[in-house]
């Protein structure tokens, strides 16, 4: 048991001194950055590509957001229905993978968004 703890702590600050490395290095790479006005003619100037890009980003977010709320309930009656009967795992499979279809349609919406402008 005590062999168990040490590798659990051992496991834990590995875990941690990665996360704080990974959050170091992305601060200093955030903050590395000189920053520079807009050059004229860029999105500011034109509304028609500001609304392109903000439409394009909500449709990708929201989708993913849909796919992932839509994904978790359909992966958890897909676990309960594999724990009772093991022939239920390719049905399961295919309401889980619809799911997932969600964000795809999402991408390639704002794809056409982006397309258009």
């Amino acid at each position: 048991m005590n062999r168990r703890r040490r590798r659990v702590k051992r496991i834990l600050f590995l875990n941690i001194a990665g996360f704080a490395f990974l959050m170091v290095l992305a601060a200093v790479c955030m903050f590395s950055v000189s920053v520079q006005a807009a050059e004229p003619g860029g999105a500011a100037a034109n509304p028609a590509l500001a609304a392109a890009l903000i439409g394009a980003g909500l449709v990708t977010g929201l989708a993913c957001v849909g796919a992932g709320i839509a994904t978790g309930s359909a992966a958890s009656a897909a676990i309960g229905a594999v724990s009772e009967n093991d022939q239920m795992m390719g049905k399961a499979l295919i309401f889980v993978a619809m799911a997932e279809g969600i964000a795809i349609y999402g991408l390639l919406i704002a794809f056409m968004i982006l397309n258009r402008v």
